[in-house]
């Protein structure tokens, strides 16, 4: 157990940070799941670009790796491409 005060406030705020992180991960994946099983090219059209920041704003933010956001938006456009 931490002995420092400022070591105990540390340990909160990373818990605070983890859940906000875990919560915008999972939003994003969701996107992303509603994305690759949608049928109709002109709705994945139209939700494309919203997912496509959504990864950008992760990978900007460090949850993300900046290559996985790469590949991530890279296969989708592709799938959104050859629909």
């Amino acid at each position: 157990m931490a002995n420092h005060k400022s070591a105990l406030k540390r340990i909160r705020r990373n818990e605070a940070v983890r859940l906000r992180n875990r919560y915008q991960h999972k939003t994003v994946r969701n996107a992303i799941k509603k994305l690759r099983s949608e049928e109709d090219k002109k709705a994945a059209e139209t939700l494309l670009p919203s997912v496509v920041s959504m990864i950008d704003k992760l990978a900007k933010r460090n949850i993300i790796h900046s290559n996985k956001a790469a590949n991530l938006k890279s296969k989708l456009m592709t799938k959104v491409a050859t629909m």
